[in-house]
């Protein structure tokens, strides 16, 4: 071995010494979780029920194996062939994330899968100088070639390069470790069985969101209905519409103290939106000092998709109310096209209204479930009773009466059942509150009797009426005592495409403790079993836009048109206090295989303007590993001041098509011309990131989502857990590998590849979550390894084009990386550029990430990341035509200027609705306290 060589590979050793055992979660290189393919895999085999590869990229594997095999001859083929195969499948593997240390972001990922030590040196053994053929497409064929020859002749430094310390997840001993893979694939449970799963925020700054619904009229947008009366469209891709859906401010009667039950609390729109223009509503309304529940119709504004005509109210059906809560509040049309009324029993504790109550009354309304037509009232009653109502021939019974012996029922929904048999299609499920000591879920039927005052959950309430033989109630699917909860907000069975595993699955909550809980129905028995959920811990959230905290006040639960399930929860329960957030529901553990879940939203016309979705809450892997106490955050609010501006003609949205977006992993390369080869020329992009030199990866501090305190209901600060993703990928590259041919007579030739390859880097995930995971007033340690500090000296970094075989930073564990020199992207000549033009200066070309540069006066200057935020960043990204800032990368993570340009703004603060960053906050054009090692980088995406 040369000096020079050895020189090179020594920091690689050391960097060995150590070993990391990490904690593991199922991941794809695409950091998205696995999933099981459409079509049977040719090639992987092994992943064809459950991975990380589809057909396309098995057929892209199995071309590269056979473009690498074609060296050998027939002996050569038979020796090497399964150790080549092995190492290229694990690309596959549901553990592809980790067995490429795509995980840990103080690393950059690996060339190659981590391989166990015995493995790797029956590996040396039989087929050590096949390690350049798998490294050829990563750079410079001769460079690679003369740094693996070094490796190839020392067994110990070759299993250094490529050994996985973490002996449970390196290959093959992943495949045989029961514990990993005994339920793969399956929603992950915690050592007490609750659930974990994940949530990502849709929306928020919403005043108690009491519902969400959606049209069904192919355009996917939703309608979030306020306890104060206010009803907002969303359009597919998380915009809001400026103007309201609907306004009864004027009308609703609330109030700003927490826990109101009156005011707006439900809309439903007509089964058949897109023909029959109609919306119902059901809000608490007081006329001449008397409080009612009031049910409206109203229709489509003539000049507005999006907004109803207010002036067509028209009231359906009004109840009076004794007390002030108990206002049960939920309207659904059923499969059969009828509208359901969900009324509560009249308030007051134990329903102490006449003989036996309101609920089991059926000469009134109140405690029941109502189901009346509004079909063809045009011109005449606006309502019709259906004849096969319960009730409907009964002396002193209410015909609109369906079903009675409700309490106060709280957010009911119909299964839209199994995608596959339709099992289960058109149950009615529902949450009805309890007085003192039970919550319940029922399924409503037609005549039900479901108890109250009678019983409460399983339990009597009031002995003398629970004893009554003429009773015949219908007893919950589910009970709870209060230990667990005080005020159950009834759910969804999930029928989405997006979770597999969650199909079937009834994931309700409550109210008061914030617990999320979930059903199963046993297909054999008909009985319901009960399975707590909670936020993923360690590496489970660990992906894209997922956060595992969220608001305490679970107010409902909600269904978009494609059927993923969501849940509307507050920080403060107040109908005036602009703390509510809209969660989306998502299992980590398995996904849908690329492509199933595909929708085309239709274009919705807009008037007004569109408002876009910011989110506040702190992703997963933006977290910072912590140690210190949990900060106490206040509820954020913005003031913005916007220009006034002419009125303009109405624009058409034309949602994008909504389809899993293509692993950034696996780009298309573009087509090379190349010399004749004797071996067939593999055109299969790599995932592996090619020769790039990264500078120092620093933790970022971000913020603690605002959360609710469990005693008070205020926000607190929620414990941060680990820092930011960057996610870089690297421009194609040829390799001309024209090296001498050797093996002993093994290897034959190796021609030339044209390759684009990613780099990916993530952070680890550290501490526990509580359940539920909406507080935690004690510190949180670190369960992993510390995270880069600014004032790590990071190793020098090569010069010019020279490369280095496994140079990392110098907190790292593992070896097989190669990296090169950046090199800076030049001005931009002959286009005249106006003061505030931006641009990112990436590393390695790429147009979506990199560091903000600024032009000013008439040069280019960077900016200092102080104060910069994922607001400013998104300024940034929407000047180049991107939707959002995926991440702000500080300390010039993505890249520091050099001395020659100058520092042009510090101290930026944006609102979010500013066109560049010079309407930003700030200090003066060039006044700054800063170097170039703090300017600001931005990662854009859609």
């Amino acid at each position: 071995m040369s000096f020079e060589v050895y020189n090179a590979l020594l920091p690689v050793v050391l960097l060995l010494v150590q070993a990391w055992k990490g904690s593991c979660h199922p991941q794809c290189l695409d950091y998205k979780p696995p999933f099981g393919p459409r079509q049977p895999l040719g090639f992987c085999k092994e992943y064809s029920k459950f991975g990380c590869c589809d057909l396309e990229e098995d057929e892209a594997i199995s071309s590269k194996f056979y473009n690498i095999m074609s060296s050998f001859d027939h002996s050569g083929f038979t020796t090497c062939g399964k150790y080549i195969r092995s190492i290229l499948c694990q690309e596959c593997s549901p553990y592809a994330a980790h067995l490429y240390d795509a995980e840990d972001a103080n690393t950059p990922m690996r060339l190659l899968p981590g391989l166990c030590r015995n493995y790797c040196l029956d590996y040396w053994h039989q087929c050590r100088y096949t390690l350049s053929l798998l490294l050829e497409d990563q750079g410079n064929a001769q460079h690679i070639y003369n740094m693996t020859a070094a490796l190839e002749e020392d067994s110990k430094l070759f299993c250094d390069f490529l050994e996985l310390k973490d002996t449970q997840y390196c290959y093959p001993n992943v495949l045989s470790n029961e514990e990993l893979n005994a339920n793969l694939g399956s929603v992950r449970a915690d050592p007490e069985g609750c659930l974990e799963l994940c949530l990502e925020e849709v929306a928020n700054g919403l005043r108690n969101p009491v519902a969400m619904i959606h049209a069904d009229d192919g355009s996917h947008r939703f309608f979030v209905a306020e306890q104060l009366g206010y009803v907002w469209v969303y359009l597919s891709n998380g915009s809001r519409i400026d103007r309201p859906f609907l306004n009864l401010t004027e009308a609703v009667l609330t109030s700003p103290w927490a826990g109101d039950e009156r005011g707006f609390l439900c809309i439903a729109l007509h089964p058949r939106f897109s023909t029959v223009k109609k919306a119902y509503v059901y809000y608490s309304v007081s006329v001449k000092k008397q409080e009612k529940i009031r049910i409206s119709e109203f229709t489509l504004s003539a000049h507005d998709d999006n907004q109803l005509d207010h002036t067509s109210e028209r009231t359906i059906l009004e109840v009076v109310e004794p007390a002030s809560n108990h206002n049960g509040g939920q309207l659904l049309f059923g499969h059969d096209g009828y509208l359901y009324i969900f009324i509560g029993d009249g308030g007051r504790a134990g329903d102490p209204f006449g003989k036996f109550g309101n609920s089991q009354n059926k000469s009134t309304l109140l405690g029941k479930v109502l189901r009346i037509d509004v079909d063809d009232n045009d011109d005449g009653a606006p309502y019709s009773i259906p004849s096969d109502n319960p009730f409907v021939r009964e002396k002193d019974s209410k015909p609109e009466i369906y079903a009675y012996g409700v309490r106060n029922m709280w957010r009911c929904s119909i299964d839209r059942g199994d995608p596959l048999t339709g099992s289960g299609r058109g149950r009615m499920f529902c949450g009805d509150v309890g007085q003192n000591k039970y919550e319940e879920v029922d399924i409503i039927v037609k005549g039900g009797n479901y108890g109250w005052r009678a019983k409460e959950g399983f339990s009597c309430y009031d002995r003398k009426l629970c004893q009554n033989s003429s009773l015949d109630d219908i007893l919950p699917i589910f009970a709870y005592p209060h230990k667990l909860g005080k005020s159950v907000t009834g759910g969804y069975i999930y029928r989405g495409c997006q979770m597999p595993n969650l199909n079937g699955l009834y994931i309700f909550g409550d109210f008061m403790s914030g617990r999320l809980m979930s059903l199963k129905e046993d297909a054999q028995t008909g009985e319901w079993q009960y399975n707590e959920i909670c936020m993923g811990r360690d590496q489970t959230c660990r992906f894209p836009k997922l956060i595992n905290s969220y608001y305490k006040y679970i107010i409902s639960f909600a269904e978009d048109e494609a059927g993923e399930l969501y849940m509307l929860a507050t920080g403060a329960a107040s109908a005036t206090a602009k703390a509510g957030v809209i969660y989306k529901i998502v299992d980590p553990s398995r996904r849908a295989p690329p492509g199933k879940c595909s929708v085309k939203p239709s274009p919705v016309k807009i008037k007004g303007k569109l408002i876009h979705f910011h989110p506040k809450e702190e992703f997963v892997i933006d977290k910072k590993p912590t140690t210190t106490p949990v900060p106490t955050t206040t509820i954020r609010t913005t003031t913005t001041t916007r220009k006034p501006q002419s009125p303009r003609k109405p624009a058409v949205y034309k949602p994008p098509i909504y389809k899993p977006p293509p692993p950034t992993r696996k780009p298309k390369p573009k087509l090379t011309t190349v010399p004749p080869t004797t071996r067939a020329q593999s055109t299969r992009p790599t995932r592996k990131p090619s020769i790039t030199t990264l500078p120092p990866t620093t933790a970022q501090a971000t913020k603690a989502a605002p959360v609710p305190s469990p005693d008070t209901g205020r926000p607190t600060g929620a414990p941060a857990v680990p820092t930011i993703m960057s996610t870089v990928r690297t421009s194609s590259q040829a390799s001309d590998r024209t090296g001498p041919t050797r093996g002993r007579g093994v290897l034959t030739t190796a021609s030339p590849r044209t390759v684009q390859s990613p780099l990916f880097t993530t952070t680890p995930l550290s501490g526990t979550s509580p359940r539920p995971a909406y507080w935690d007033p004690k510190p949180t340690p670190s369960l992993h390894k510390p995270t880069r500090t600014a004032t790590d000296s990071p190793q020098t970094a090569p010069k010019g084009d020279k490369v280095r075989l496994g140079e990392k930073l110098a907190d790292t564990r593992e070896s097989n990386q190669i990296f090169k020199k950046p090199r800076r992207r030049g001005q931009r000549r002959g286009k005249k550029l106006r003061a505030g033009t931006v641009r990112l200066v990436s590393m390695d070309g790429l147009p979506d990430r990199g560091r903000v540069e600024v032009y000013i006066r008439g040069e280019w200057g960077s900016v200092c990341d102080d104060l910069f935020s994922r607001t400013a960043g998104t300024v940034v990204c929407r000047q180049l035509g991107y939707s959002s800032a995926l991440a702000v990368m500080k300390r010039a993570i993505l890249g520091a200027a050099e001395d020659s340009v100058k520092i042009l703004l510090d101290n930026v603060e944006c609102s979010g609705t500013e066109d560049t960053l010079l309407g930003c906050k700030r200090s003066k054009v060039g006044v700054h306290n800063c170097s170039h090692k703090e300017d600001v980088g931005v990662i854009c995406g859609y």
